[in-house]
């Protein structure tokens, strides 16, 4: 089997293909390498001006090195083989926008350091129980999520869809939008008709 492409490799092969330094750059797009990117290395610490980071459809296990990256506001770990949002605290400050569909995350403690995540894309992962969904609440500007193909996402749908939305938006009231369905509550809509 090929060993593995390093994050080195991986922005080497970026701005050659770019022709831009990656330390430069605002967005870096590292997704789909062959060999895939198996661990997230020191060498993300030159993408210091990087606000749109992907790692998309690689074999990542852990979120790591992300220190360097004050400015990162969206990142994109779809398709990988993360278990955890640990690693998360470099970018709790910052971070806006977190694409983490297609992984193995049941549990998501350390999620409250994300003072700013407005948007989460956790589709198809291995959340099961609503004492995990509710640690979503801990999202001051959390917004808009999609949550479908979670177990606890699937258990609930299959009754009727209005119940999975409903039971969801009690634990996390500030949504607006939930698996692509805009969310209106009750009193707002009483409150627009005025």
């Amino acid at each position: 089997m090929a060993k593995a492409t390093t994050i080195k490799e991986a922005l080497a092969k970026w701005e050659e293909k770019n022709g831009q330094k990656a330390s430069e750059a605002k967005e870096v797009k590292l997704y789909g390498q062959i060999p895939p990117v198996e661990r997230m290395d020191e060498s993300l610490s030159t993408l210091v001006n990087c606000e749109k980071l992907s790692l998309s459809t690689n074999c990542i296990e852990r979120i790591a090195n992300l220190n360097s990256l004050k400015n990162l506001r969206i990142l994109s770990l779809g398709r990988n083989n993360i278990k955890n949002l640990n690693g998360l605290e470099a970018v709790g400050d910052t971070l806006e926008e977190l694409w983490i569909s297609y992984n193995f995350i049941e549990k998501l403690r350390g999620i409250r350091v994300m003072k700013k995540l407005k948007v989460l894309y956790m589709s198809n992962n291995l959340v099961k129980d609503w004492a995990e969904f509710a640690r979503l609440a801990e999202l001051p500007l959390l917004e808009d999520l999609v949550f479908v193909g979670n177990p606890l996402q699937e258990k609930y749908a299959s009754d009727q869809k209005n119940n999975w939305i409903e039971e969801a938006t009690k634990r996390v009231p500030k949504l607006k939008k939930l698996d692509g369905t805009l969310v209106i509550k009750q009193e707002e809509e009483e409150e627009g008709g005025n």
